[in-house]
């Protein structure tokens, strides 16, 4: 059964994914960014943020999983090179349905550590201007502390609907990252996303202001064939979009869909 699909299709919600797709190597070992795409297109996102995006060692002739989303999506992209080799390059981006406007690149790198940035951009959806800012986080405690630090300085400084995504590998309860930004952001997403084998820990989040923004949020477990994270999916409902899209979710913590494999929440509030 086929995904609704978000405001293009008239369903009154923007769809956003966010996916860290292990360089488009699934557990076979393959290097295979189609299987990446055709997920991504079942779900028929609005905006994508996609994280681990690796063309160091690919011959030149190779499909990158970043063009192919471009050719499936638009040309609207805004990418984060945070490594640069002689054999290629290692980020993440941001691709989206509608243009791109007041793209910048947020530099969150902590001393010797691997490299990090935020993306920060809005989205000129038909329900007006969305910001969206994404970010992949550093696996050190004290560095995703200080990470999380800049982000939400990053996050708070700006106006109007906004979402914070990514991967912030944050897995405690009182996270650093949950603490930065739960006063300003709060709504956020708490579905378990890592590892794709057998979801433990909601590192992959979604987190939304102004209250009411997060309409539904989902994992899709199909995702482990094509990485060790599962894609997270996620409705936002924008003031200047029609009210006739999904249903509200109900307060359960999981819903789970025999006929797709979906599993659904609704936010989490802050708290």
């Amino acid at each position: 059964m086929a995904e609704p699909a978000g405001v293009t299709s008239g369903n009154g919600c923007v769809r956003v994914l966010t996916w860290n797709v292990h360089r488009s190597v699934g557990p076979d070992g393959r290097y295979d960014p189609g299987r990446v795409v055709r997920l991504v297109q079942a779900h028929a996102p609005d905006v994508v943020a996609i994280q681990e995006l690796d063309t160091r060692g690919l011959p030149t002739a190779h499909e990158r999983t970043l063009a192919l989303l471009t050719d499936a999506f638009g040309p609207h992209t805004v990418e984060a090179r945070t490594i640069t080799a002689a054999d290629g390059h290692y980020g993440h981006a941001v691709i989206s349905r509608w243009p791109l406007t007041d793209a910048v690149l947020h530099d969150l790198s902590v001393g010797k550590r691997e490299p990090r940035s935020a993306i920060e951009c809005r989205a000129a959806t038909p329900g007006g201007e969305l910001r969206v800012i994404a970010a992949h986080l550093g696996l050190g405690p004290i560095e995703r502390a200080r990470q999380a630090a800049l982000l939400s300085d990053v996050a708070c400084a700006g106006d109007g609907p906004t979402i914070v995504l990514g991967d912030f590998n944050d897995w405690l309860w009182r996270g650093p990252v949950r603490r930065a930004l739960a006063r300003a952001f709060p709504e956020r997403t708490d579905v378990r996303t890592f590892p794709a084998c057998w979801p433990l820990l909601p590192l992959d989040r979604v987190y939304g202001r102004p209250i009411g923004l997060i309409r539904r949020a989902r994992s899709d477990p199909a995702g482990r064939r094509a990485s060790d994270h599962l894609p997270l999916v996620v409705d936002l409902e924008l003031p200047g979009l029609p009210d006739h899209g999904l249903p509200a979710v109900p307060s359960a913590v999981y819903q789970t869909s025999r006929q797709t494999g979906i599993r659904d929440q609704p936010p989490r509030r802050r708290g």
